[in-house]
């Protein structure tokens, strides 16, 4: 099947959505997801969206609380653009049915403020603590009353289409991308989707890791396909790493939000000593590269396997109504909250690097955008700041469409004719196990070798053995029919290898990169990205 549209997105997060809502006032919009339009790592977002409404509060003071965070290597303009669309994007999601929780009365016009790590202020809308769900919710209702979207769930994008593929390579000339191949996975084919604009807005890849706070989705997809089509990667290094995810062999990769600890909660040790006061003046409300590499110091320590987040001073009452989604969930795994200090590791949980963008989210591919986690726009440095990472894709989203909207029917490659996909001698495999076999090889490489603390000796070891399990993959790829298993393995070692690469080239420690054998911040020689280009 070929589909023409004037927009492909591909992802179905806050930042596609956000674009689709937009673009559909232009032309047609084709929204591709790999699983149901809600599951996204948008719709897993506890904690909120960091932007400045109070009086007490300032763009400056949210400015200076980012730059500090991302250590150095935040871009300051978009920083400072970011910050000050901050509140008009928030206003277009409250117009579009957004219900962010409110203060008691009397105050009930004014909106009930977290505080989490890095934040000088009370500065995070949030509702409750399932924000992600609410805006999920609202986004795709407001996606489901426009005439001229078409949603295509359960179809997996497995490569981007560019002209030089079609037309052959020009020299010095910028590639232009016209669409992408799509595997949908019910029917089991491959189809072909031809536009003008195609937005990447597939999220994250915290499946790279072992343990992570992310959806089964999350295997960098988007950041792979771009890769393979010749967009510039940056700083894939920085992987922030969750301090607080539940511990519990029962519970898979459930996150207790930073909120928590915005709210009082203490990180202790397993004698009931708490420890964050030794790494930074904010204690428990450090920046979270650093309370991660504490809790992973403690942890190494000790021996043992998890801290504990306590919050049990605070009144039950307060707690039940601050973090109802939590402390439910705590509930079905034996811990009260209000009695219990909650067992917690690290896990992955955000990627600060990712595709490279400018200010309007253009990639330097002609036609390519790329708005949310899989984008790399300078914001966050080498460490994001708690929730500035949805404010960050609903002000690309606006960015890219306000962009396209300016040349919007100008492009005049729509006559190319794209073939089908070829799936040339490819076969049906009963060989599953290869699959499942380098998925988990994979994962556990990048949690031993590229984890919270790094060196040269374990960077050079994942990077050999992602090698032997990359061109394992390439012939398997080849040799047979493709799956969604397969697909997803592919983008995580691809991903796993930008990850290691990049890791490999900072020869210092800042932020989430921390390389014991460089252990010092080296601003005269590292004071800039780390960019990775196919050849």
């Amino acid at each position: 099947m070929h589909i023409k549209t004037d927009f492909l997105v591909l992802g179905s997060g806050i930042a596609g959505l956000c674009f689709a809502i937009r673009a559909a006032d232009l032309g047609t919009v084709a929204i591709v997801t790999k699983k149901e339009k809600v599951e996204s790592n948008t719709n897993y977002a506890q904690g909120g969206i960091a932007t400045v409404t109070a009086g007490s509060d300032s763009f400056d003071f949210h400015i200076k609380d980012t730059l500090e965070s991302g250590a150095g290597l935040c871009k300051e303009p978009t920083v400072r653009m970011v910050v000050t669309q901050g509140p008009d994007r928030i206003k277009d999601l409250i117009d579009w049915g957004v219900h962010f929780t409110l203060r008691e009365e009397p105050y009930r016009t004014e909106f009930d403020l977290g505080k989490e790590g890095g934040h000088s202020h009370r500065r995070v809308l949030h509702a409750k603590d399932l924000t992600g769900r609410e805006i999920e919710r609202a986004l795709t209702e407001k996606v489901s009353s426009k005439k001229t979207i078409q949603i295509y769930e359960n179809h997996f994008a497995v490569n981007l289409i560019c002209e030089s593929q079609i037309l052959g390579k020009k020299g010095g000339k910028r590639d232009t991308c016209i669409g992408a191949y799509v595997f949908d996975i019910r029917n089991n084919e491959v189809h072909t989707f031809q536009a003008q604009y195609v937005v990447l807005a597939t999220g994250g890849a915290g499946k790279v890791y072992l343990i992570t706070t992310n959806p089964d989705i999350a295997t960098g997809d988007g950041i792979a396909m771009a890769y393979r089509a010749g967009a510039e990667i940056n700083n894939m290094e920085f992987i922030q790493f969750h301090p607080t995810c539940l511990y519990h062999p029962e519970a898979k990769s459930f996150l207790i939000s930073e909120a928590v600890r915005g709210e009082g909660a203490i990180l202790k040790l397993k004698n009931g000593t708490a420890f964050m006061e030794k790494y930074h003046p904010m204690k428990d409300l450090a920046p979270r590269d650093v309370v991660a590499q504490a809790i992973d110091r403690e942890l190494k320590k000790s021996g043992n396997e998890c801290v504990f987040l306590d919050i049990t001073h605070k009144d039950k009452g307060f707690l039940k109504k601050r973090f109802p989604y939590i402390y439910e969930e705590c509930l079905k795994f034996g811990i009260d909250m209000a009695e219990d200090p909650i067992p917690v590791a690290p896990a992955a949980h955000y990627q600060c690097g990712g595709v490279a963008i400018n200010e309007h989210g253009e990639t330097n591919i002609n036609g390519l955008y790329a708005c949310g986690e899989v984008a790399c726009s300078g914001l966050h440095g080498a460490n994001r700041l708690a929730s500035n990472s949805l404010l960050e894709a609903l002000v690309y989203a606006r960015n890219a469409f306000t962009r396209i909207s300016k040349t919007f029917g100008e492009r005049k490659d729509a006559g190319i004719e794209i073939p089908s996909w070829n799936p040339g001698g490819a076969t049906e495999s009963d060989e599953s196990i290869v699959v499942s076999h380098n998925w988990d090889e994979i994962r556990m490489c990048m949690s031993n070798y590229v984890g919270i603390v790094r060196s040269d000796k374990r960077l050079e070891r994942a990077r050999r053995r992602i090698d032997v399990i990359q061109s394992e993959i390439n012939d398997y790829y080849w040799d047979f029919t493709i799956t969604s298993d397969l697909l997803e393995l592919r983008n995580i070692a691809t991903v796993a290898k930008l990850i290691t690469e990049c890791a490999c080239l900072r020869k210092e420690s800042r932020g989430l990169h921390y390389n014991i054998d460089y252990p010092e911040r080296d601003d005269k020689n590292w004071l800039k990205d780390t960019v990775i280009k196919k050849a």
